[in-house]
C-alpha cells in the first residue's frame, strides 16, 4: 500500500482556512497513488490549549473535512483534532481516521504532553486502536505517545504499520527522529511519523516526516518545508523481518 505523509504548515485555530490548504495536498497524494494520506496532528487549529474555544463535537467540521476528502479522492485520510464525545467532561486529542466508503476510526491520544499542560485541557484515551486498512494493520498513536514503548510493544504482534502524528517542536527533534526509528526496529513494523513544519503559539517546528521500515531504513523529508513523501508499506516487508529476525517471542510483554 502506497502511503502519503502530508508534512504541512497550519494556520493558527482556523479550520476553515487549513481545509482549503490541505484539500489540494491531499489531491496530490491521490494522484500519486496514496491510498492512506497523513495529516498532523489537530491539523486544523495546531496545538492549542485552548479547549474550550475550539473543540468540536463528534462529526464536526474537521472530521467531516477527512470524511469529504476520503470521499472525493477515493482514499484513506487521518489527522488528529480536538474533540468533545457526548456526555465528555473534557475533549480529547482524537485522532480520526476516515475511509472512502464513510467508515471512520477513532483514537484518543493515551498520553497527553503535560509538558505543556495538555492533561489540563484534554481527557486521555485508555483505548489502543488497530485498524485493517488494504491489508495492512495500522495502529494509531498521537506525538507524545512515541515516548512510552510499552504502547507499541502492546499491539506489536498485530501491527504492520504505526502511524504517529505529530506536533513536535524543533528543539526536541533529535528526540522524533530517534524515537520513531527506534519504535520500527524494536517492533520489526513500519512507521509513518508526520509532524508540522511553521510556527504556532511561538514554536516552530522542522518537520522531519518519516517513513521508516522494519528494519529502521528510512525515507524522509529534508529541511522546514511543506512537502509530501510517498512510500511503500508492505505487511509480507514485515512478516519476512520477523520470520527472519524473531525477537518479538523473546519479548515477555
Amino acid at each position: 500500500m502506497k502511503v502519503a505523509a502530508i508534512q504541512h504548515d497550519i494556520i493558527w485555530e482556523d479550520p476553515l482556512a487549513n481545509f482549503v490548504h490541505l484539500a489540494p495536498m491531499i489531491g496530490e497524494a491521490a494522484a500519486a497513488g496514496a491510498r492512506l494520506a497523513v495529516l498532523t496532528e489537530m491539523y486544523s487549529t495546531g496545538f492549542s490549549m485552548a479547549a474550550e474555544r475550539i473543540a468540536e463535537p463528534m462529526n464536526g467540521p474537521s472530521t467531516d473535512f477527512l470524511i469529504e476528502q476520503a470521499a472525493i479522492r477515493d482514499i484513506w485520510v487521518c489527522g488528529s483534532l480536538p474533540e468533545r464525545g457526548p456526555g465528555d467532561a473534557r475533549p480529547s486529542n482524537c485522532l480520526v481516521l476516515a475511509g472512502p466508503d464513510g467508515t471512520v476510526h477513532r483514537y484518543r491520544k493515551i498520553h497527553p504532553f503535560s509538558y505543556a499542560g495538555e492533561h489540563e485541557h484534554y481527557a486521555a484515551g485508555d483505548k489502543h486502536v488497530t485498524v485493517m486498512v488494504e491489508g495492512v494493520r495500522l495502529s494509531l498513536f498521537v506525538c507524545y505517545d512515541l515516548r512510552f514503548a510499552d504502547e507499541f510493544w502492546a499491539v506489536a504482534r498485530d501491527t504492520d504499520c504505526y502511524v504517529v502524528v505529530a506536533n513536535w517542536p524543533s528543539p526536541r527533534r533529535e528526540h522524533w527522529r530517534a524515537l520513531a526509528r527506534a519504535r520500527a526496529i524494536e517492533n520489526q513494523a513500519y512507521v509513518v511519523c508526520v509532524n508540522r513544519v511553521g510556527s504556532g503559539d511561538g514554536l516552530d517546528y522542522t518537520g522531519d516526516s518519516a517513513v521508516i521500515d522494519p528494519m529502521g531504513g528510512v525515507a524522509e523529508l529534508e529541511g522546514a518545508e511543506e512537502g509530501l513523501l510517498i512510500a511503500d508499506v508492505d505487511p509480507a516487508v514485515v512478516a519476512d523481518t520477523r520470520a527472519r529476525f524473531p525477537f518479538l517471542v523473546d519479548r515477555r510483554t
